[in-house]
């Protein structure tokens, strides 16, 4: 693309539109300027509530591939790169997951993480690469992350998962993001030009982190890594998550806090398994055949124990 028809072709995006509400940014003292930005923040869970539907159709997709095995992998340039890494690299502590069930990739790779690599997002071979380098599957869900929604990188990795029959979802701030076209459902949450014309890692990439945060975990809700509103699947690998760890146990339990660190012990640091254990009364080998059979969810464990 030349640089006439890329530069008419960002003129259409609201995401590169200027802002009417905030003109006079660069004239306000300091706290009108942090005042102007937290009202256009405002506008991002406005903006999201009106993809729910959406967003429940996507969910429920993810959870199909994690029960069938697949993977969830987030995929995106830049700013959106580095969100659905940080989202998939939080699923597993948060949930207790194995490395590989959810996966961030990022045009340029790694370093791209820490230092922006610019023009590779432009290359439409480059996100099929990616996926091919992580043996993509057909159970697999892709989800392409492009605040513009007109990423090669992006567009080229929906058109490759399209291919091999994995389902796919587009992420984007515009509403006649290209993207939405390469997928089976197009998540667009509108929040309206940035603050500062053209800063997506603002108000877009805020929107970004919100859905990425109610996919992943509405779908680790949906096969079992919850008890009540409780992180549950969290194993104790560190002080803090032992202390967390702990503190569910007894909550959940009644249990003082002796009892409720030996039956962590006992679990392995396994805070599931260890609340099965203290309300049931079984031990270790027992507990787990109960979740195993209950598909981990912790509510239907309890039950079956009672039998």
């Amino acid at each position: 693309m030349n640089e006439n028809n890329l530069i008419s072709e960002l003129a259409k995006l609201i995401s590169e539109n200027q802002n009417s509400e905030t003109l006079d940014i660069d004239l306000v003292n300091t706290e009108e300027v942090i005042k102007q930005i937290n009202q256009q923040d405002h506008k991002v869970a406005e903006a999201i509530q009106k993809i729910i539907p959406n967003m429940t159709q996507s969910v429920d997709l993810i959870v199909k591939a994690f029960n069938q095995g697949g993977r969830l992998i987030y995929l995106g340039a830049g700013t959106s790169g580095r969100i659905g890494v940080l989202d998939a690299v939080e699923c597993v502590p948060t949930f207790g997951i194995e490395h590989g069930m959810v996966i961030g990739l990022m045009a340029g790779g790694e370093s791209a993480m820490y230092q922006a690599k610019e023009g590779i997002e432009d290359r439409f071979d480059e996100g099929e690469k990616d996926l091919k380098n992580i043996k993509l599957k057909s159970k697999d869900v892709v989800v392409g992350i492009a605040a513009s929604g007109r990423t090669p990188y992006v567009i080229g990795a929906l058109d490759y998962a399209k291919k091999v029959g994995a389902k796919t979802i587009a992420l984007s701030c515009n509403p006649k993001a290209e993207i939405a076209s390469h997928a089976e459902i197009a998540l667009l949450p509108i929040v309206g030009p940035e603050a500062l014309t053209g800063s997506t890692r603002m108000k877009s990439g805020t929107a970004q982190k919100m859905v990425l945060n109610i996919l992943s975990t509405a779908s680790m809700i949906r096969i079992g890594k919850s008890y009540h509103n409780l992180m549950v699947d969290v194993k104790a690998t560190n002080e803090k998550l032992h202390a967390r760890g702990t503190r569910m146990l007894m909550q959940v339990t009644g249990i003082n806090e002796k009892e409720a660190i030996n039956t962590l012990k006992d679990a392995g640091g396994l805070v599931k398994l260890a609340i099965l254990m203290a309300l049931s009364g079984k031990n270790y080998e027992e507990s787990t055949q109960i979740l195993n059979k209950a598909n981990g969810f912790l509510r239907d464990a309890i039950e079956q124990s009672k039998v």
